[in-house]
């Protein structure tokens, strides 16, 4: 790596330029990042301080970095150029020390959205770490939960310092499968707990954990601030989006940042930055995109975050994912799943089984408890529109509790079938799938073997249908995303039970961190039997054409071009 010359930037200017014209407005910009701002700038005035800042330090890292290359992208091979916003946090960090020249910040979190280079800072900061901090045998860790999340940042780093000209030369860095390293010791290595072993004993001088908000334990990062005691300036680096688990480390951090930030708590040695929108924002004004992302416009593409956002609006279920990722906005991860008013838009209640005798059908069962609602629901397909009718099964007894009156009512107008006794008479629906075999060609009869095996194997062993589908995410994920799309397209038809209606309405979709969805009830009584049954035959449904290779129309994209 070559040494720093004459022609680099005046980096501790243009990052105070950056604090100031956020400061004045002029960069739109959400509280958080105003206080930060003004923190920085309050304490470059303070006297008597305990810190000092050094502009030469505060350079340092920013030169480093921009002699580092571009790894990914249209950008892949060229120097990183850092913008004012990434100056402001690496001069911030870097730039302050103590008496004895020592760091004074020995934590910092940084809240950001995707797509904005959190990843290449987060390598930079970590190679210069490794070898240009003045630290001897600097012991470096990309920390997560999992060892596929752990190198990230690691792997950004790897090939850096493979493709970095003179960094070899002039730190003696090298390379190996797993460690980047130096030949005064150093190590730059990916630390996951699921890796097994005991991630004690480690002596660590910067620990960079990336997407904190996926952390379910505060595990990781205990055992990382514990072990920085040894040394003189470590590093906690702590960089993240939004998440959904408001009880967990991150928003921990995040609600002590805020503190912090707003001198409720004092704490010196801590920095902190979040780029998100203000409470009084609406998340579909587009003028206030800017303020989440401060590479907007850079590596935040403003017409890939409007196509996005424009699936946010049309989905209910994909809104928490663009809050978060796109906006860095906390969220709960349920949410209400089905647009209620399309979803009434597509019933007819004219439409019976009569209407489709001898055609092909999918049906799937979701029986729960035999003291419980059980479903069955049918799904037919004329071209490209698909039509839905429900079935509904409950025991007497169950009908007859006080707080269940509204099934009383359902079983009077013909919405709900009660079976004799006090659990849910498997017989009846045998018998009536066994009639369903004989008035319609059945493709499949999907059952969650959960409570369905027994009658399940009495139906193979008749020769009807029948197809085992357990309720995983995997499994429910693609056929719920799809069946909210039909209902938005208007190409889904459903016969108007109400009981059907209600369940739908129960739905909130939980959203994983691989952004799966996930049918799930608020409360024990709000029933979801039916919406799962529909999914599940919609699965059938999908599982049968990629089968034949139907599913792809003639674009190559399937129900993806609705």
């Amino acid at each position: 790596m070559a040494s720093p010359n004459s022609t680099s930037r005046d980096y501790v200017a243009l990052a105070t330029q950056y604090a100031r014209d956020v400061v004045a407005g002029t960069i739109p910009a959400c509280k958080w990042v105003k206080l930060a701002c003004e923190r920085q700038l309050k304490d470059l005035k303070r006297r008597g301080f305990a810190y000092h800042f050094d502009p030469d330090k505060a350079s340092r890292i920013c030169r480093f970095i921009e002699l580092l290359p571009h790894i990914k992208g249209e950008w892949a091979g060229r120097p990183i150029q850092l913008e004012p916003w990434q100056m402001f946090i690496l001069t911030c960090v870097f730039g302050w020390v103590d008496a004895a020249g020592n760091r004074r910040f020995k934590t910092a979190y940084t809240e950001i959205p995707r797509k904005n280079a959190k990843s290449t800072l987060s390598s930079g900061v970590g190679l210069y770490m490794l070898t240009a901090d003045g630290e001897g045998g600097p012991e470096v860790y990309s920390a997560a939960t999992t060892k596929d999340q752990a190198k990230i940042v690691w792997q950004d780093a790897h090939r850096m310092a493979q493709k970095a000209k003179g960094l070899g030369a002039r730190f003696g860095v090298q390379t190996s499968a797993h460690s980047i390293y130096t030949t005064d010791g150093g190590t730059f290595k990916a630390l996951a707990r699921d890796q097994g072993g005991n991630l004690d004993g480690l002596n660590v001088h910067c620990g960079i954990i990336d997407e904190l908000h996926a952390h379910k334990t505060r595990e990781v990062w205990d055992v990382i601030e514990t072990a920085t005691g040894a040394r003189a300036q470590p590093l906690l680096w702590g960089i993240t989006t939004a998440g959904f688990n408001r009880s967990g480390i991150c928003y921990e951090q995040r609600t002590y940042v805020t503190k912090v930030l707003q001198g409720v708590a004092t704490d010196e040695e801590y920095f902190g930055i979040i780029w998100t929108l203000d409470d009084e924002d609406v998340w579909t004004d587009t003028t206030v995109w800017a303020k989440a992302n401060p590479n907007w416009g850079i590596s935040v593409k403003p017409e890939d975050i409007a196509r996005k956002a424009r699936k946010a609006q049309e989905m209910a279920a994909a809104q928490n994912n663009f809050l978060t990722k796109h906006l860095n906005v906390w969220v709960n991860a349920d949410t209400a799943w089905m647009d209620m008013k399309a979803w009434e838009d597509c019933a007819d209640k004219e439409l019976t089984l009569d209407r489709f005798a001898g055609d092909e059908v999918w049906i799937a069962l979701d029986l729960a408890s035999k003291l419980d609602v059980a479903a069955k629901v049918y799904i037919f397909k004329r071209e490209d529109t698909y039509y839905l009718i429900p079935r509904f099964y409950l025991p007497e007894a169950a009908a007859e509790n006080p707080d269940a009156s509204h099934y009383a009512g359902w079983s009077t107008e013909g919405y709900l079938e009660l079976t004799e006794g006090n659990v849910t008479d498997q017989a009846t629906i045998e018998e009536e799938l066994r009639d369903d075999a004989s008035r319609f060609t059945v493709v499949s009869m999907g059952y969650d073997p959960w409570q369905a095996t027994y009658l399940a194997t009495r139906l193979a062993g008749e020769g009807l249908p029948v197809k085992e589908y357990r309720n995983t995410v995997q499994n429910m994920s693609e056929p719920m995303k799809q069946l909210e799309m039909l209902v938005k397209s208007g190409k889904l038809v459903h016969d108007g039970n109400p009981m059907m209606t209600w369940m739908i309405s129960n739905v909130v979709a939980h959203t994983d961190a691989k952004e799966n969805i996930y049918p799930r009830k608020e409360q024990p009584q709000n029933k979801i039997d039916g919406p799962v049954a529909a999914i599940m035959a919609l699965g059938e449904i999908i599982s049968t054409e990629q089968e034949s290779g139907s599913v792809y129309n003639e674009d190559g994209r399937g129900f993806l071009s609705f």
